[in-house]
C-alpha cells in the first residue's frame, strides 16, 4: 500500500510552487545546459506524473551521467531524477536506479531505495539487501553528519514492501538499533514479512512517544502496513488530523482490499467513523 503523503511533492527549495511548465517545456529542460532548469524539470515531471517516454529516457540519462555538478559533489539532480522515476513506475529505470544504490551520495542512495520500492520488482531485492551488510554493528552515524552510513530505514521499508522474506534475518536485528526511525522501519517490514501482530503493536506503542516527528513516522508506518487494530490509537495520537487521516485511509484501503465482498464490515465502518470524527 503506497501512502499519498510525500514530502518530495513539495517544490525544490527556492522555487515558487506556482511556477508552471508545459510537458514539452519540462522535457526540453531535462536536456538543458542550465543545471537549475534540469533540476526543477526532474522534480516537475515526477510531481505531475509525466509518463512520456522522452521524459523517462531523459531522467534515466541524468542518473547515468557524470556532470560537472556531480564532480563537485552536487547530486541534487540525481536525487530528483531517482525520485521521479519511482513515481513514474517504468521498470526501464531499474538498472540505473540499482546502480544508484552504490552512489557516493547518501541521499541518492536513499532516493534510489525509495524508487525501487515503488517499482516493486523483486530483482532489486539482492542489491537492497547488500546495503544491510555488516548489520547493526556497522550501522553508525557518519562523523559530522546527521545521517547513518546507509539509508537503513528506506532500504528496510523497501524490502518489506517487496515481500523479501529472505531478508528477515538481516532486518530483525535492526529492531534494536539505537535510532528509533530505523526501529520503526524494521517493525513495519517485519509485520509485512511475517504478519506477526507483535510488530504492529510495537508501532502502536510508538504513537505514545514524546517526539512529534517520530509519532508522525509511526502513523505513516501503520498506514502503510494497514494495521487494523491500530485504528483507535491512530485517531487519538497527538499529531495533526491530516496525518491521522492519511494513516487511517491506509488502514481502511488495506482492509477493504482483503475483503471478499463489496459489503462494508463492522471494522471498516468503525474506521470510517474515526475518520469522520477527525474532519
Amino acid at each position: 500500500m503506497t501512502m499519498n503523503y510525500d514530502e518530495s511533492d513539495s517544490p525544490p527549495a527556492g522555487v515558487a510552487e506556482g511556477e508552471s511548465l508545459t510537458i514539452e517545456q519540462a522535457i526540453a529542460n531535462l536536456h538543458s545546459q542550465d543545471y537549475s532548469l534540469r533540476y526543477y524539470a526532474a522534480w516537475w515531471v515526477g510531481r505531475f506524473r509525466v509518463k512520456e517516454p522522452a521524459a523517462i529516457a531523459a531522467l534515466i540519462a541524468a542518473l547515468q551521467e557524470e556532470s560537472e555538478q556531480t564532480k563537485i559533489g552536487d547530486y541534487s539532480l540525481l536525487r530528483n531524477a531517482a525520485r521521479a522515476l519511482g513515481k513514474l513506475g517504468d521498470k526501464q529505470a531499474l538498472p540505473a536506479l540499482t546502480r544508484c544504490l552504490e552512489c557516493a551520495d547518501y541521499y541518492v542512495r536513499e532516493a534510489a531505495a525509495q524508487a525501487l520500492e515503488m517499482l516493486g520488482d523483486r530483482d532489486s531485492i539482492p542489491p537492497l539487501m547488500k546495503l544491510l551488510d555488516g548489520g547493526v554493528a556497522v550501522a553508525l552515524r557518519v562523523p559530522g553528519k546527521s545521517h547513518l552510513v546507509q539509508p537503513y530505514d528506506s532500504v528496510i521499508e523497501a524490502l518489506g514492501t517487496l515481500e523479501a522474506t529472505e531478508a528477515i534475518p538481516l532486518i530483525s536485528p535492526f529492531l534494536e538499533h539505537s535510532v528509533e526511525r530505523v526501529q520503526y522501519a524494521s517493525a513495519r517490514a517485519m509485520y509485512q514479512l511475517t504478519g506477526d501482530r507483535i510488530y504492529g503493536d510495537r508501532l502502536v506503542t510508538a504513537l505514545n512517544g514524546d517526539n512529534l516527528q517520530l509519532r508522525r513516522s509511526a502513523l505513516m508506518d501503520l498506514g502503510a502496513i494497514g494495521y487494523l487494530p491500530a485504528a483507535p490509537a491512530i485517531a487519538e495520537t497527538l499529531a495533526e488530523n491530516s496525518m491521522k487521516l492519511i494513516a487511517l485511509k491506509g488502514v481502511l484501503e488495506h482492509h477493504l482490499n482483503q475483503q471478499p465482498s463489496l459489503s462494508l464490515s463492522d471494522e471498516a465502518i468503525q474506521v470510517m467513523n474515526l475518520m469522520d470524527s477527525l474532519l
